[in-house]
């Protein structure tokens, strides 16, 4: 069995859906933290169980007679987010898993200027030490970031935030089919055995980028206006947004800028067999779900 954890997550469940397009759903189990969520799943046939990063010991149960388990990344950043990683990879070990997978992210390193990124190396270091075959998925920057840094850009027409630097944005649905392709056939001997190469869309853009390809799908003018790190942070916090969480924000700009984001790779788009979604396609369902189109919003 395998058995995929955050199965009701933006990532977690389109995975979860693919795999059972390729599996028998009896197949594949999920350990999520509320069941009832599952439901539409449980229906289909997957088996659904209790899980919960937090409490270790609910993850004997759902992580029992699972040949492979898939850990997402939790979306946790108050500080916890490794003892809830290594939590769960220590389950699967336990359970008998043949194979443990990680959802980590393109970025990851210890220096990392992005909180997040330092995260995700330290659940690598400890997953490669467990001794037991192990995929570590170098998922790129996830593409529905992108409308929360584009703030109220298209409505007032500019992009306002701090330098940054070229992210290979990529969507959820294009790497969920490549861990849904992992999990079910035999990809290891493709660089999948270890940590992946950047799994990432075939183009990187900045926020410039992003400005001129709005200004293209809208039919008005977006600016982008670089401001201050400091005024920025003390906005987020002006609107509500903790110390803590508003510097993390920050190093989203800090590490961008310094290139941490901008690697990107052929590997995805050879595992789908087709291109990966582009930013534009993923920005032009931003502008029509805005409905900010050539007649729209912008000023």
């Amino acid at each position: 069995m395998i058995v995929v954890t955050g199965a009701t997550g933006q990532l977690g469940s389109q995975i979860v859906r693919q795999l059972i397009e390729r599996l028998p759903p009896e197949q594949v189990g999920v350990s999520v933290r509320d069941v009832d969520r599952a439901a539409d799943l449980a229906a289909l046939g997957v088996r659904v169980r209790h899980g919960d990063f937090t409490d270790p010991a609910t993850l004997a149960h759902a992580f029992e007679g699972a040949s492979q388990v898939l850990v997402v990344s939790s979306d946790t950043h108050a500080g916890d987010a490794v003892t809830q990683h290594t939590a769960a990879l220590d389950a699967a070990r336990a359970a008998g898993a043949g194979r443990v997978l990680y959802t980590s992210h393109q970025g990851a390193g210890p220096d990392s200027l992005f909180a997040p990124m330092r995260d995700h190396a330290a659940t690598e270091a400890h997953l490669a030490g467990l001794g037991m075959p192990f995929t570590s998925l170098h998922n790129g920057f996830y593409a529905s970031t992108v409308p929360f840094l584009l703030g109220p850009a298209l409505a007032t027409g500019e992009i306002r935030a701090p330098a940054d630097g070229p992210v290979s944005w990529t969507t959820h649905a294009d790497l969920a089919a490549v861990a849904a392709a992992v999990l079910a056939g035999d990809l290891t001997s493709n660089g999948f055995d270890g940590s992946t190469p950047p799994l990432t869309a075939a183009a990187a853009y900045d926020l410039d980028a992003v400005a001129r390809i709005l200004t293209d799908l809208t039919g008005r003018t977006v600016r982008r206006t670089v401001v201050d790190d400091e005024d920025y942070t003390r906005g987020l916090v002006a609107n509500g947004m903790p110390e803590g969480a508003a510097a993390m924000m920050l190093g989203i700009y800090l590490a961008s800028r310094r290139g941490e984001f901008a690697a990107t790779d052929p590997t995805l788009e050879r595992v789908l067999g087709r291109p990966a979604e582009s930013i534009e396609t993923v920005l032009d369902r931003v502008v029509a779900g805005t409905g900010a189109a050539r007649e729209g919003a912008l000023p």
